[in-house]
């Protein structure tokens, strides 16, 4: 497919901050968390429940870690294509920038620490991919 060989990748920065959270393998799943609008995961194994969510709504009781920003690969994406997060992943390790992954049916997520967000951004630009910022207001 046309776009790993071009390695050119379209990425956009999502708004907000967004949570990466720890609760027991048997916690109910936050209401409120789940029927926000924005980015929302949940992966529940015999060990955890982890919940990916907007800082607003971080779940009461869990273990957080906090100050996270959401990059989405724009999709879809043929589960044909190999290689997306390798790269993404390997470009940000190279910048020594520590990334949390997530993937859809749709697309491939990165999340990485604010303070590491304009870098980031430096080295997937500076590595040939495109990147959509949100616009702020005036």
């Amino acid at each position: 497919m046309q776009l790993m060989r071009s390695g050119k990748l379209h990425l956009t920065v999502m708004p907000g901050e967004l949570v990466v959270c720890r609760l027991a393998p048997d916690a109910p799943a936050p209401v409120e968390a789940k029927t926000r609008a924005g980015l929302f995961s949940m992966t529940r194994t015999a060990t955890e429940l982890s919940i990916v969510c907007a800082a607003e709504v971080t779940p009461e009781g869990a273990r957080c870690e906090r100050g996270w920003r959401c990059l989405a690969v724009r999709g879809p994406l043929p589960f044909s294509v190999s290689g997306i997060l390798a790269s993404l992943a390997g470009q940000l390790a190279a910048a020594e920038i520590p990334i949390f992954a997530l993937s859809t049916f749709d697309t491939d997520y990165v999340l990485v620490r604010d303070v590491h967000l304009e870098r980031a951004l430096a080295a997937l630009e500076g590595a040939g991919h495109e990147i959509e910022k949100p616009v702020t207001g005036s």
